[in-house]
């Protein structure tokens, strides 16, 4: 497939702003989802501490609450738990 060579006077005026008001739009949200991200990771660290619990088992906690699947993470954790018996003892 070949590159298709564009050079920058080709875009139009209103292109031009087009395209700026998308990247400015996007880098916005990404800057919104990096704030997301670190208040979720704040978020399990000080719970985690306060509750003397281990940070992975908040998050674990979290991220099944979120997806709805608690009854998939048992099923997969009761695989591996069979596998594991049946492999290594």
């Amino acid at each position: 497939m070949a590159v298709k060579q564009l050079t920058i006077n080709q875009l139009s005026e209103p292109d031009k702003e087009k395209l700026f008001k998308v990247i400015k739009e996007c880098s916005d949200s990404m800057t919104r989802q990096d704030a997301e991200r670190d208040f979720v990771r704040e978020s399990i660290t000080e719970t985690a501490k306060n509750m003397q619990l281990p940070k992975r088992l908040v998050a674990r906690l979290v991220k099944v609450y979120h997806k709805q699947n608690f009854d998939e993470e048992v099923a997969v954790h009761e695989q591996f738990e069979t596998l594991y018996e049946t492999v290594v003892k």
